[in-house]
């Protein structure tokens, strides 16, 4: 099916098409205040400026503007997902080719002059304030592969991982929008894991690693006590974002028993800037991997199409700037969803909150080069994965990039995208 045409020029394979309609905070060349904006191809539109030239005057049911006034997307999150499907249908209306209302932007100069401006003109920020961070374990092959080094295949999945969704609760703090630097974590680190005693020495992690990730904010929450059900975990959603949830391997091995990672983690974990909303991936809906046990009730899902056929990728610049495709995968890959998320976490009556932010955990294939860590690709450090020009790695060294991307759909039927996220590792700070 031939994607929906705009008047706007956008390259096929442009992760920002019609079919998208992302939203993000940005600041501009000419004005510095944060406000809410989306992406269409190669421009913004920037909702602050659009609304004061009274660009939602067409759709008289949205009469809450005052949440583009705002420096972050919660209050507009918070309206609820009816609102965010109403402003994104009106929105590609008007960048429509066949737009009713083409004297709003199309055929309005002074409109665009002030609010459709190029994106190489802006800059952005975190999309919303997040109050709590929860990363969860959901990628099972993840899972195994990694416990395979550990436990051998046969004890490779604790006990509980096919029974409920693994997860802790991670730093929001240190969560950074895509094109922050990422300061290589100082810790303590057992060089000799044979040695007795273990005494551990200290210093800049020699072991840094990367996880491929998706994340979703929330839009609305629920009240302590009152947990949030499977079936309508999803209308709790605003969107999704890919993640990279960097992790200090080394320092994880040495401080995760008995409470789980701790300085290992929370050192950074980037996101993209552009949240795609949940509407724009129905098209992409996907089932998830099968669980084989038998799950309680409470977990259960009435459709197994729950998770989305999001092609991911992961390259790896180095400081010469050559760069290599070192992973490609889907975020099919995950035992449970998000929904599932979401009713677990609020099962014992724990509140979320408009603009929590909750990982997947990493997403990867069987094996080869469709999984989500560097961890996974060495083989527990055992062997050299291959970049161009002959250069190697185990794992990141100062300087290096990491670039996620995300991608549903093909050129022909309009591509929904997520930009691209993306971390520089800078040196550890000496002690």
């Amino acid at each position: 099916m031939a994607p929906p045409k705009s008047w706007i020029p956008i390259p096929a394979h442009h992760h920002f098409s019609l079919s998208n309609i992302p939203f993000g905070i940005i600041y501009s060349k000419h004005d510095s205040s944060r406000r809410p904006a989306v992406a269409i191809g190669d421009f913004v539109l920037d909702l602050k400026a659009f609304s004061h030239h009274n660009g939602f005057s067409a759709l008289p049911s949205f009469g809450d503007l005052s949440v583009f006034e705002q420096t972050t997307l919660n209050a507009f999150a918070g309206l609820g997902r009816p609102v965010h499907r109403e402003v994104r249908a009106y929105l590609q209306d008007i960048f429509s080719e066949s737009t009713k209302h083409p004297e709003l932007l199309r055929d309005n100069e002074e409109v665009k002059k002030a609010a459709f401006l190029p994106k190489f003109e802006t800059k952005n920020v975190l999309p919303l304030h997040i109050g709590d961070y929860t990363d969860f374990f959901a990628g099972i092959n993840h899972a195994f592969n990694v416990g395979t080094m550990f436990r051998g295949p046969a004890n490779a999945l604790q006990p509980n991982y096919t029974h409920l969704p693994v997860g802790y609760h991670g730093r929001a703090s240190s969560v950074v929008v895509s094109g922050t630097p990422i300061r290589r974590p100082n810790g303590q680190i057992l060089l000799d894991p044979t040695a007795d005693p273990k005494i551990p020495t200290f210093g800049p992690s020699r072991r840094l690693d990367i996880e491929l990730e998706l994340g979703a904010f929330l839009c609305t929450g629920n009240k302590l006590g009152e947990p949030i059900r499977v079936a309508n975990a999803e209308e709790n959603i605003f969107g999704y974002v890919l993640m990279n949830d960097w992790s200090a391997r080394d320092i994880q091995t040495w401080e995760y028993v008995p409470l789980g990672p701790f300085n290992a983690k929370n050192f950074g974990t980037s996101i993209s800037p552009w949240v795609v909303l949940v509407d724009a991936l129905e098209s992409f809906r996907a089932k998830k991997i099968i669980n084989e046990t038998e799950i309680l009730p409470y977990l259960k899902e009435t459709r197994e199409d729950t998770v989305y056929d999001i092609k991911l990728e992961v390259d790896l610049t180095t400081p010469d700037g050559a760069t290599t495709t070192i992973s490609k995968t889907s975020g099919a890959n995950l035992l449970w969803s998000f929904p599932q998320m979401i009713a677990h976490h609020t099962v014992g009556g724990c509140p979320m909150q408009t603009g929590d932010l909750l990982g997947s955990g990493t997403i990867s294939g069987k094996g080869g080069n469709d999984v989500g860590s560097l961890l996974e690709l060495n083989q527990g450090g055992k062997k050299d994965i291959m970049l161009a020009g002959m250069d190697v790695r185990k794992f990141l060294k100062d300087g290096d990039t990491i670039t996620l991307r995300g991608v549903c759909g093909d050129e022909e039927g309009g591509l929904v995208g997520f930009g691209e996220c993306v971390g520089t590792i800078e040196s550890a700070i000496v002690f």
